[in-house]
């Protein structure tokens, strides 16, 4: 197979898993690639602790993310994941509920300002850019308690991480770049020094001024005592802690952990609501519905609570068939670790870099009947019954799946709990979106959306 160009590689897989699906293989250089598309092969590849190594398009990152729980395997995995689970515990959630309704509310005043300033009072509302500011200004509050954080450093920000997706997709593309002596004498690899540079200095910088807070002891965040005999607090203050007090882990892991969940904490669940906040404008039906499910069990004037968003079945399927069709990591990769037979009988070598395309996994008639039509209907129990359990994988699955995944939802829940109580969706009239891979799924161009005052 020939290689595509560099943005063109979206359409190249879609086509190629037209044709060739449910597995096939294609090589660059000396690399073989086995593409999956089958619920049984992913069963057989992320259920099993043999098969955690991440594949070598990960090393990609390591200038920038290091050997962070994104990235790592093995003990060291194992060690972080381990160290890492109490900032995911209910009663951190429970406490970063505040902090999402808040900054929901900051997006509400955002969008009435916009409003106020068009002369026709419904101007159309790029959606990646605000949303991707609520989402940031989340995770730094939230997971590295860091509050205001200046736009001029928020654009650089997102700007940079952008830049990282561009400068790994672009290797694949480039045969001569997997050579990493050859890449390391090119403008590429200056231009991605300079972004991870920056990228870092962010991240050291916050990490500064937190530990100061800790060490002089004026804010220490422990959110309850135990829970496996470890101290419960935001993610930051719980490396720190660990390095301070227990010196589990060094300056460099905490840096390595905070850029991952940086990353992975605000991106992908940009892209999430950017894409379910698209759909639900295409589907004033199905927004409507959300709306009264939302009104029936939130009193207009009360800030929901982390009980009120558990009680929400109808949009928590919405949100489940959003992430079906936009799932905001369309594809992960892994490394067999040793022989394998794929569900057709074919032998899959011990070392063979294996990519698990979950968007197609998703568009599968013989699993989604009529797979591009939104319904949330899908995820009704009964519909779900018999449904392969690795036939939906917006979080991955096994041992290696996201850790952040409860936090994803809920602030998701939380975001359109606020915009809808505030705004009917509207759509812009354009065509559908096109996509455009780097590290997570990304519209081609803006998402524009009305928002219309209730």
């Amino acid at each position: 197979m020939r290689n595509p160009y560099p943005g063109k590689i979206f359409e190249y897989l879609r086509d190629c898993a037209q044709r060739y699906g449910p597995i096939y293989r294609f090589s660059t250089l000396h690399i073989v690639v086995i593409n999956l598309l089958h619920p049984d092969d992913m069963e057989l590849v992320l259920s099993q602790m043999k098969h955690m190594k991440k594949s070598r398009l990960y090393k990609f990152l390591g200038g920038w993310l290091g050997e962070g729980l994104l990235t790592s395997s093995g003990q060291k995995w194992q060690k972080r994941r381990k160290l890492l689970t109490p900032a995911f515990h209910f009663n951190v959630l429970q406490k970063f509920l505040d902090i999402f309704n808040e900054e929901t509310s900051n997006m509400v005043k955002q969008i009435e300002e916009m409003n106020a300033q068009s002369l026709g009072g419904k101007p159309l509302i790029n959606l990646m850019p605000i949303v991707t500011n609520l989402t940031l200004q989340s995770i730094t509050e939230t997971a590295l308690g860091v509050s205001s954080v200046e736009e001029d450093t928020m654009k650089s920000y997102r700007s940079n991480i952008h830049k990282m997706g561009q400068f790994v997709f672009g290797r694949v593309t480039k045969p001569w770049s997997l050579i990493p002596l050859v890449y390391s004498l090119s403008n590429d690899y200056e231009k991605e020094s300079e972004t991870i540079h920056s990228l870092h200095q962010f991240t050291y910088r916050v990490m500064k001024e937190r530990e100061k807070q800790l060490v002089d002891g004026r804010d220490e965040q422990v959110v309850s005592t135990t829970y496996s005999g470890r101290k419960i607090m935001k993610m930051l203050d719980l490396l720190l802690y660990a390095k301070i007090n227990e010196g589990t882990i060094d300056y460099e892991g905490i840096r390595e952990e905070v850029d991952t969940f940086m990353f992975e904490g605000h991106d992908t669940t940009a892209a999430a609501i950017t894409f379910l906040l698209y759909a639900l404008a295409e589907h004033p039906d199905i927004q409507e519905n959300v709306r009264k499910e939302i009104q029936s069990n939130i009193t207009p004037t009360r800030t929901p609570t982390y009980h009120d968003l558990q009680d929400l079945p109808y949009t928590e399927r919405v949100i489940k068939e959003s992430l079906r069709l936009y799932p905001s990591v369309p594809l992960i990769t892994r490394e067999a670790s040793e022989d394998f037979l794929s569900h057709t009988g074919s032998k899959i070598p011990k070392g063979t870099v294996l990519y698990l395309h979950i968007f197609d996994l998703h568009r599968n008639p013989d699993i989604y009947p009529d797979p591009q039509r939104f319904d949330p209907d899908r995820f009704l129990p009964e519909n779900c019954a018999n449904r392969h359990p690795f036939a939906y994988l917006p979080f991955s699955a096994g041992p290696r799946n996201c850790i952040g995944q409860k936090f994803a939802i809920l602030e998701i829940k939380a975001v359109i709990v606020g915009l809808l109580r505030k705004f009917r969706l509207e759509p812009s009239g354009c065509a559908p979106p096109s996509f455009f891979v780097d590290l997570i799924l990304r519209p081609e161009g803006p998402i524009n959306v009305k928002f219309v005052p209730i």
